[in-house]
């Protein structure tokens, strides 16, 4: 698939769920840009990391956009919710097809914009009743429409994968899974 996967990063972002997909992504030849949701580009993940992201939200331009990300973490997904570019982005995505992709806490955010309205769904434990509309599940990574969703940082390499498979193909995916000892 072309395009570029944009990687929405907020203060308290779960850095292995945010981290993970950007890596594997990477290693499989994605353009994968990240993007603060702070106004600046420093951001602190949950867990005290610091990094620099690529672009900040509101001076990028996601007209080659082919798939959102939103890793967990906390407050980050509460930060994710609360950004309206970001989620009238995402509401815009969901109407277009666009891939949607959202992991551990962060599906919550779309749940509560309606997106995983019908579909199946995981998220973190506790956070099934934000999944509004969902049939949820239990799998590591569903993959329901153009939504990917998955269950949090034990799960983010599967998660990661499973993206770089829509964005590339399996055999791409298996290849770095297997090169990262995953497979």
């Amino acid at each position: 698939m072309e395009g570029c996967v944009y990687i929405f990063l907020a203060d308290g972002f779960e850095e292995i769920e945010g981290l993970t997909v950007v890596d594997i992504l990477r290693r499989g030849g994605v353009d994968i840009r990240t993007v603060s949701v702070e106004g600046r580009k420093n951001i602190e993940g949950s867990h005290g990391i610091r990094l620099e992201a690529d672009c900040v939200l509101e001076e990028t331009d996601f007209s080659d956009a082919a798939m959102f990300v939103l890793p967990g973490g906390m407050p980050g997904t509460l930060h994710l919710g609360e950004c309206r570019p970001l989620t009238d982005m995402l509401l815009k995505a969901n109407e277009e097809g666009k891939l949607i992709g959202a992991i551990c806490a962060a599906p919550s955010v779309l749940g509560d914009l309606g997106i995983l309205d019908g579909r199946e769904a995981v998220c973190y434990p506790g956070f099934e009743e934000r999944l509004k509309g969902a049939v949820i599940g239990n799998e590591k990574v569903i993959v329901s429409g153009n939504v990917i969703t998955s269950r949090g940082m034990g799960t983010a390499i599967p998660f990661a994968l499973a993206l770089l498979a829509l964005m590339k193909d399996q055999e791409t995916a298996d290849k770095i899974g297997k090169g990262i000892i995953y497979l």
